[in-house]
């Protein structure tokens, strides 16, 4: 049979594993650096955002900084006193978990976490995030933020915006080439509520927060602990949430 002449996808991105070679050189570089700086910080990542990162990458750019397996990056520094790449560096180990990376830095610790919890970016969630807060859309003429302003210092809602809010199943209409949920003067409806409190997200719904302007999405930097080389010691600045609960579940 002739070859099929429709049109096919052709995915242009692809997602590879990282090669043993990879790893070994992230291994490689983590150790290298232990003596060649003074201080080691493990920081973990809420809301993860590339951008955000590389800029913090760059204010760092005299620092080092990692991202990888955190099995392999505490097998780098050393999980116990006897494989320890430097005296007591093994006491970040078990901060390894989660969203986590390392920086190497010759900073001073103060302005290093000065820097680094100062760092905050407000953004759109995406789907998994849990909501910080309820969003729910007011009844009557529906507005440009779905009620998060005032409505004299809100514009209405496009009309071509109808269709989609209905799609994702905004139960709104068209009155007068105005976009209504339910009555046009809001009676008789409580409104539409597009998420609550500890919701974990799905598509459809940071998709409607979006169309609606509404960031309940915080890219936060959080230092866990950092170790000196002067003093030998690690010092513990924040606590794992997750790593806590974890600990939790456990007992």
């Amino acid at each position: 049979m002739p070859k099929s002449k429709r049109s096919k996808v052709v995915h242009l991105t692809s997602v590879t594993k990282k090669t043993r070679e990879q790893k070994e050189q992230l291994f490689g570089n983590i150790r290298q650096c232990v003596p060649e700086y003074q201080h080691c910080f493990v920081f973990s990542v809420d809301n993860m955002r590339n951008n955000q990162l590389k800029d913090l990458r760059r204010d760092m750019a005299d620092s080092r900084m990692f991202f990888g397996k955190t099995k392999l990056m505490a097998r780098a520094l050393g999980q116990t006193p006897e494989d320890e790449q430097a005296d007591g560096i093994h006491g970040l180990a078990r901060h390894l978990t989660g969203t986590v990376g390392l920086i190497f830095t010759n900073r001073d610790p103060s302005d290093v976490l000065s820097t680094l919890q100062s760092v905050s970016a407000i953004d759109f969630a995406r789907a998994g995030a849990v909501a910080p807060r309820g969003f729910r859309v007011p009844p009557g003429v529906v507005y440009s933020t779905g009620g998060e302003v005032p409505a004299e210092d809100d514009v209405p809602m496009a009309h071509s915006i109808e269709p989609e809010l209905r799609k994702l199943g905004v139960p709104t209409r068209l009155v007068k080439g105005k976009v209504v949920l339910g009555a046009e003067d809001g009676s008789g409806s409580e409104g539409y509520v597009v998420c609550r409190e500890g919701d974990v997200l799905d598509g459809r719904q940071t998709r409607l927060l979006k169309l609606f302007s509404v960031c309940l999405s915080e890219f936060r930097v959080r230092v866990l602990a950092y170790w000196s080389a002067a003093s030998s010691e690690v010092t513990e600045v924040e606590a794992d949430p997750a790593a806590a609960s974890m600990e939790e579940d456990s007992d």
